[in-house]
């Protein structure tokens, strides 16, 4: 079976660490040709990836956007046109928390940066990447949700929630319409995993919460998440159309 991305030009946001990095190293790993890397304020984090990315073989390319506004989505797709065109893979990864807030703190400008950062892009940067897929011949999106989606989040963490449900549902609406032109979409759903996210929104007593209540026994890793865009990504995956894939080391059962 081909791996699908050998070859290939792909698209990575939220790239610069966390699982987006590992998911750009996979991807160089695997034989990608060309990768765009995005970022927002962790530039010298892309840069140093770019290198690594370049050391490996794949010409990478470095894209900074603001995604949670709509003039930094609108300016991202602009530069997609010129630097990325003829991408067959997207990976729609930045998200954020932003910032824990519960519902009497909550701002409206808190939800539209939420909403647009996690739900917004990922559905405006796939409408401007499908047409080239589509001309081509086909190609596929995965989009990052969470376990919050399925459990409402951690304290203040509602409208993060909230939005990653959104990604759910938009992968699944996505999915159905543009399978037709042999475009596969799909989302992976991460549990909690060991990384910069947790770091700066998590302390140490809550993770070690959800360790005890975790089957595994465990944090996650970037790399596991990586492992299963890399699944999805090949002719193994060639059948699994609109689904959203559970990481979570069986947390999602508890």
């Amino acid at each position: 079976m081909a791996n699908g991305i050998t070859g290939k030009t792909a698209i990575v946001t939220g790239a610069s660490r966390g699982i987006g990095a590992a998911t750009c190293r996979m991807l160089a790993r695997e034989g990608a040709a060309r990768i765009v890397v995005h970022y927002h304020s962790f530039r010298e984090g892309a840069e140093a990836l770019a290198q690594e990315l370049q050391g490996m073989g794949a010409n990478a390319v470095l894209i900074g956007a603001d995604l949670a506004t709509q003039e930094g989505i609108a300016g991202f797709i602009l530069d997609l046109h010129v630097k990325a065109p003829g991408a067959s893979i997207l990976i729609n990864n930045a998200g954020h928390l932003v910032k824990r807030a519960k519902l009497a703190e909550f701002t409206s400008d808190l939800w539209d940066e939420v909403m647009n950062l996690n739900a917004k892009s990922v559905y405006f940067v796939s409408q401007a990447v499908a047409p080239g897929m589509a001309a081509a011949g086909g190609g596929v999106i995965i989009n990052l949700s969470s376990i919050a989606a399925r459990n409402g989040g951690g304290p203040g963490a509602t409208i993060y929630a909230a939005s990653k449900a959104a990604v759910a549902c938009i992968t699944k609406g996505m999915a159905k319409e543009l399978a037709p032109m042999g475009i596969r979409v799909n989302a992976v759903s991460p549990g909690t995993v060991d990384n910069y996210f947790h770091e700066k929104y998590s302390s140490r007593q809550m993770l070690d919460g959800v360790i005890a209540q975790t089957p595994a026994g465990k944090l996650g890793t970037n790399e596991e998440i990586a492992d299963t865009i890399q699944f999805l990504l090949s002719d193994s995956a060639a059948y699994i159309i609109g689904q959203t894939i559970e990481i979570n080391g069986g947390m999602y059962m508890v």
